[in-house]
């Protein structure tokens, strides 16, 4: 893109994360013709949560998670978002690997890798739950590669970490799929930007911060501050605010209605990580267990196989803690800097009526070494504590929205808001936003850019890239096998 004091774009992304990379690719796949800038306050990409030690790296498709297949009163298991969450995850594997087979990256095995997922409980409630959990699953064709066992042979073969020096009378089961994947979120996010740069009518820009937004006739006009070249202004049609933790503020600087009544409960993390070879060889899983009771979603504990620039360590986590910090990189003031008058009574509403978050939280955040060490050995009773370290993760900011019922709601997914206009959206929220980015990218466009997508060009284009969107995948198994094995042979899974 042709540089000049105040350029017109189509579209301004905010943020270098997963989420915007993501948009201004699949934007230009759709129109190439488009005009694009991405601005990102940092020197590169992917440097807060998309970072691949920012975040756990699961491939989130509902296999292991548990989370997602929650005992609903009556006793059975709710299935519905494992469902959605694995077949969001095909749409964003299609996606990847149409750019694989267009030439738009290199190797996949730089960014995904297969990596069984396992889930695990101890103790006959917990025994009981994951029965249940998988005679719900097993019949769904999205679950029809899920094992379940309770016998110590299988077990020893599927996890011999974990059942090293274990007590031979303790109540144990496990499923496990093997076409799980982990997935360096960073590489990718980087690959995109890559690919977004080299594009014509395309700029990214780096150290450079959204510093005002100001509604005219034509869209957005933007005021970018960027180190050592001052003050600029963008004149956008549309603007999205892709920046993770930042998005928040941001919004609430666009005065947009529909962004009025939230706010955001930060929370950061922690893993421990080990790189000893001999320890990592004898671990090749994500394994997923229950949360402690009172605990929150986002607290649910994993030992998990990372696979970064090629190199295979352990984490173990999450540490739960807080700060005000909305990013990693962020200030301590961002928490009361958001509070608003619009917002103030929501977050007040949540803090009364989630005092088991708080009451974690400070567990969490005084925990000793040792603490942190006795939950690993729930996984792994034979550790050696010199082989793990402490890793700080990224910030996650929690939607607090409004609620007719209680005042104020905490969520824990992501969600995206947009004007009546659709001039102006932002990205909220966290988990497992990035394994589903394309998903969430394509609800964006049904909002924010409704004539176009409907245009025979759109459409054409989408189907080249997507053989079948989530819903199909969910109701026809033939197709969802295809599409899978597809996108698994393109991406190198085995």
């Amino acid at each position: 893109m042709t540089q000049h004091e105040n350029p017109t774009v189509d579209v301004l992304l905010v943020g270098a994360g997963i989420m915007s990379a993501t948009l201004g690719v699949l934007l230009k796949e759709l129109d190439a013709g488009l005009r694009i800038e991405l601005v990102e306050q940092m020197e590169g990409g992917a440097a807060e949560s998309s970072n691949p030690w920012n975040n756990a790296g699961t491939g989130h498709a509902g296999l292991c998670e548990l989370n997602y297949t929650p005992e609903k009163a009556d006793g059975s298991i709710d299935t519905q978002k494992a469902i959605t969450i694995n077949t969001q995850f095909e749409v964003s594997k299609q996606f990847w690997s149409h750019l694989v087979e267009n030439g738009t990256f290199g190797s996949a095995q730089s960014f995904v890798s297969s990596v069984p997922h396992l889930s695990f409980v101890h103790g006959e409630s917990g025994v009981n739950y994951l029965r249940k959990r998988y005679a719900a699953l097993r019949d769904h064709h999205c679950f029809a590669q899920m094992d379940y066992s309770e016998e110590r042979a299988t077990l020893q073969q599927w996890m011999p970490l974990m059942m090293r020096e274990r007590d031979n009378t303790e109540a144990l089961a496990a499923t496990r799929v093997a076409l799980g994947t982990d997935v360096n979120f960073g590489a990718l996010t980087l690959q995109l930007l890559d690919y977004l740069s080299r594009q014509s009518d395309c700029r990214v820009s780096y150290s450079s911060k959204v510093v005002g937004l100001t509604r005219v006739a034509e869209g957005w006009r933007v005021r970018v501050r960027s180190a050592g070249q001052g003050t600029r202004e963008v004149l956008a049609k549309r603007v999205f605010l892709g920046a993770g933790g930042g998005a928040l503020p941001l919004l609430q600087m666009s005065g947009i209605p529909e962004g009025k009544g939230y706010g955001g409960f930060p929370v950061s993390g922690q893993w421990l990580r080990c790189d000893n070879p001999e320890v990592v060889a004898q671990h090749q899983a994500k394994v997923y267990s229950l949360a402690e009771v009172g605990s929150p979603p986002m607290s649910v504990p994993h030992l998990d196989t990372r696979v970064v620039d090629g190199k295979k360590s352990l984490l173990f986590g999450p540490y739960a803690g807080f700060t005000t910090k909305f990013l990693k990189n962020g200030s301590f003031l961002d928490l009361p800097l958001s509070v608003r008058p619009g917002n103030l009574w929501p977050m007040l509403a949540v803090a009364r009526d989630n005092m088991d978050l708080t009451r974690y939280l400070i567990k969490e955040v005084m925990q000793s070494a040792e603490q942190r060490l006795d939950a690993l050995r729930k996984f792994y009773p034979s550790l050696r504590p010199e082989d793990w370290r402490l890793e700080i993760a990224g910030q996650r900011v929690q939607i607090i929205k409004k609620d007719p019922a209680t005042g104020g709601k905490l969520e824990f997914g992501t969600e995206i808001v947009a004007s009546a206009d659709g001039s102006m959206s932002a990205l909220l929220g966290a988990s497992p936003g990035a394994s589903v980015a394309v998903s969430a990218m394509l609800t964006l466009l049904k909002r924010c850019f409704p004539a176009e997508l409907a245009s025979q060009e759109w459409q054409a284009r989408l189907g080249q890239i997507f053989k079948a969107d989530a819903q199909q995948l969910a109701a026809d198994a033939a197709l969802y096998q295809s599409v899978q094995a597809h996108s698994n042979d393109v991406l190198g899974l085995a």
